[in-house]
């Protein structure tokens, strides 16, 4: 392979994981939206002011306002669920597959809305809206920094509802979302019970266990150990960009499955060299495999539109995570929403075991859960390209009284 080959291959592959690539996109251009909040106090108890995160929607708001879906993404996402901010836009939102006219989450029935987190990672994104770390603070005019409140995924749904409650709308038709987003789901139905009709948490469980905690620390890691991160103040300096490129690399594997690595479908990875003629076996550093370059590709790409220290507070919010505070059972119990789990047995984020101890919790009470397994290559990320293997369940659920 020639380096040209490695970066458009690391390019493609950076799309796929990021976006869906359905044969019919979400129809018309996406209009992204700002809302703001004078001023939030974390379930801490610190005040942030002039809070902003972006927002986006697709279909229409019924008379009474009882149509409403909030999807809520995931890690490395944003509010881009569906469509085009451009016509000419490479990609469509993550889950056009799922968001549009006649689609399981059908915009000619329902009222699809989606925002930007807090200390969203997409901090250099000019589509992504988000107040975190690399925000101005207006009382010393330079950037937080880690001055700026360590929040939660309940701080992340308290800015959401907020949002939601602007809108006129009291009762979610349905809370729908993936990985740190399912997190939010269960968050939203255990902190909000009247607020939720239907959830519906994609690949992920009902708290940060210690295989999750341990990780996070791992993906967090190469930052710390950047000099350029000198302990979150490097603003108007040298950024950690080697630690951050390193870190977003890391997730991008773990969020994989092995057989991506190993499949025989483009871009067919396996033992081939990065480069023709540069035996990875003739130099300790320098020459590489095929996916070792495609990953460190990978990871630059998406450095280039993140913010370390977002990353950092995104990861102190995933692990902080237990699903209505406290414990877990208890929290768990507080859901009375039906739920559908979309899960996979091959994601190695939230194992199978951990996603059935939280479906065994939540339901015993007595709370409706159904579960779907979808399987698709991907392993984590499953659930975000073979979402779609799951579409007829969804309209069941989201059509039932």
């Amino acid at each position: 392979m020639s380096e040209r080959m490695i970066a458009l291959i690391a390019a493609a592959t950076f799309t796929i994981i990021t976006h869906t690539a359905p044969l019919h996109a979400y129809d018309g251009v996406v209009e992204k939206k700002t809302f703001t909040l004078q001023s939030y106090v974390t379930v801490r108890g610190e005040t942030i002011k002039n809070v902003k995160i972006g927002w986006e929607s697709y279909g229409s708001l019924n008379a009474d306002k009882s149509n409403a879906i909030l999807i809520t993404h995931y890690f490395s996402g944003t509010s881009h669920a569906a469509g085009k901010y451009k016509a000419n836009d490479p990609a469509p939102g993550y889950w056009d597959k799922i968001i549009g006219p006649g689609k399981p989450l059908d915009t000619d029935k329902y009222f699809i809305l989606s925002s930007d987190t807090l200390v969203n990672l997409g901090a250099k994104d000019p589509n992504v809206i988000t107040t975190g770390p690399a925000t101005i603070d207006s009382s010393t005019g330079q950037p937080y920094g880690r001055s700026f409140p360590i929040v939660a995924i309940r701080d992340f749904v308290n800015v959401q509802k907020a949002l939601v409650e602007s809108l006129g709308i009291s009762k979610l038709h349905a809370v729908m979302g993936a990985s740190m987003g399912a997190l939010q789901a269960y968050e939203w139905s255990s902190s909000y019970p009247g607020m939720v009709r239907k959830v519906i948490p994609v690949i992920g469980a009902g708290e940060a266990d210690g295989w999750v905690i341990a990780w996070s620390h791992m993906w967090a890691a190469p930052i710390l150990l950047d000099p350029n991160w000198s302990n979150g103040d490097y603003y108007g300096k040298a950024e950690p960009v080697a630690g951050l490129a390193t870190a977003l690399a890391l997730v991008t594997l773990h969020a994989q499955h092995w057989e991506w690595t190993n499949s025989n479908n483009p871009p067919a990875f396996g033992r081939k060299w990065a480069i023709e003629g540069k035996d990875p076996a003739g130099c300790l550093v320098e020459c590489k495999y095929a996916i070792e370059a495609a990953l460190d590709a990978m990871g630059k790409t998406r450095a280039s539109m993140s913010d370390a220290n977002h990353f950092l507070y995104l990861v102190k919010a995933g692990q902080i995570f237990v699903a209505g505070g406290g414990n877990l059972l208890d929290g768990l119990k507080k859901i009375d929403a039906p739920v559908l789990l979309i899960t996979s047995d091959d994601d190695l984020i939230f194992p199978p075991d951990a996603v059935n101890q939280t479906a065994q919790m939540i339901k015993s009470d007595g709370t409706l859960v159904e579960q779907v397994k979808i399987k698709g290559g991907r392993g984590h990320l499953d659930g975000v390209y073979a979402i779609d293997q799951a579409g007829d369940r969804i309209v069941e659920f989201l059509g039932r009284k």
